[in-house]
């Protein structure tokens, strides 16, 4: 350990956090497909806009559990459950978690059992702004997913909000984060990538800076129910990263089994070398988790960013407060999906939300991350 870690850890608060994920121990993680079908067409949907359904079947059971027991051989501990919709595959859904930490992300609009997925399982439910924008957006103006989605997960511990904030919608965040916590659920953003390219009021090229002070109001407002970090919502939506800006070259988490990313491998940066991005076919992997070929500077996939912060520990050892966003970000990533103690952590969020307000009233931060 460097002296100047051990001087951040003479912190007792730090310490505490440090201490349960080292506890915890090291995240080997994959992301999976569980099928090709989906009960909505939500407006550029990365899956589908990117073609992600083509070209492979969906595994049959035979292959899924042989998949399960070849992961568990490579020593796999953590599985992100991606779509179509996999609330539409609810025994697939108990026998991954039978054996894995997992997180899982569903449109709402069917609600996944509580029998057998009581645990292992956290549960990122979509929103993308109030129930009209919702229904227009991803209801195809037919559908009323987010109303739907409210009752189906009121109280259930296992559920948080996945809301996508979309920059020309940025003013229905606070309205949309009380009927979530007053559901009894915390949140945590995404931000929308145009794909599509629909242009105005969905256009990522507009910048997310008043998206950005929506969700310092919703953490001041409700502290301890936002998983969303300022750090990490700034590191995302800007794509600045001190010296590093977003995109393919700097992104950590791509299927390290595919030669199309034999190239990166190389060039210096981290990555996790266990990741792998597998089609629903359970045998071929994609270039990475939200997309084949689709262009980086779209994607601001939270999951992929907690990545990129926690794989670059080393920038965040200038101060302590530096390590205090590092660290929190990675708690953070370790609370969302239940790999600490979830009732224990989560009375430590509004304390991690006061240190990082701390840590940039105090500390100037590096001109590289202030940019966009």
């Amino acid at each position: 350990m460097s002296r100047r870690l051990k001087e951040y850890l003479a912190d007792p608060f730090l310490k505490m956090l440090y201490d349960e994920v080292r506890a915890a121990g090291k995240i080997q993680s994959i992301s999976m497909d569980l099928n090709h079908v989906c009960n909505i067409r939500c407006a550029g949907c990365y899956y589908f806009s990117d073609r992600m359904d083509e070209g492979h079947h969906t595994a049959d059971e035979a292959v899924f559990d042989a998949f399960i027991e070849q992961e568990k051989q490579r020593g796999t501990n953590f599985v992100t459950i991606v779509g179509g919709e996999p609330s539409l595959k609810p025994e697939r859904l108990r026998k991954i978690a039978r054996h894995f930490k997992a997180s899982v992300s569903t449109n709402g609009l069917k609600k996944i059992p509580m029998e057998g997925l009581e645990e292992n399982l956290s549960i990122g439910v979509s929103v993308w702004g109030n129930a009209e924008t919702d229904r227009r957006l991803r209801g195809n103006g037919k559908v009323d997913i987010f109303p739907q989605a409210l009752k189906n997960y009121k109280n259930d511990p296992r559920a948080f909000w996945y809301y996508t904030a979309i920059p020309g919608y940025a003013g229905q965040i606070e309205e949309v984060v009380a009927r979530c916590v007053d559901n009894g659920n915390h949140v945590l953003f995404n931000f929308y990538g145009d794909l599509e390219r629909y242009g105005d009021k969905l256009d990522h090229r507009r910048g997310f800076e008043e998206v950005r002070e929506a969700i310092d109001r919703v953490i001041g407002r409700y502290p301890d129910r936002i998983f969303m970090t300022s750090y990490v919502s700034r590191v995302v939506s800007t794509g600045r990263l001190y010296d590093q800006e977003w995109g393919y070259d700097v992104c950590t988490s791509f299927s390290t089994d595919n030669p199309v990313n034999f190239a990166r491998m190389k060039n210096g940066h981290p990555y996790s070398p266990h990741f792998r991005a597998y089609n629903a076919d359970l045998q071929s992997t994609r270039r990475c988790c939200t997309g084949i070929d689709r262009d980086c500077s779209s994607c601001f996939d939270v999951w992929q960013h907690f990545s990129w912060i926690i794989l670059n520990m080393k920038k965040h050892l200038g101060s302590k407060g530096e390590f205090t966003r590092w660290l929190t970000t990675m708690y953070m990533f370790y609370l969302i999906n239940r790999l600490v103690d979830f009732e224990r952590g989560s009375r430590h969020i509004a304390e991690i939300h006061r240190r990082l307000k701390e840590a940039d009233a105090g500390i100037e931060l590096p001109q590289a991350e202030m940019a966009g």
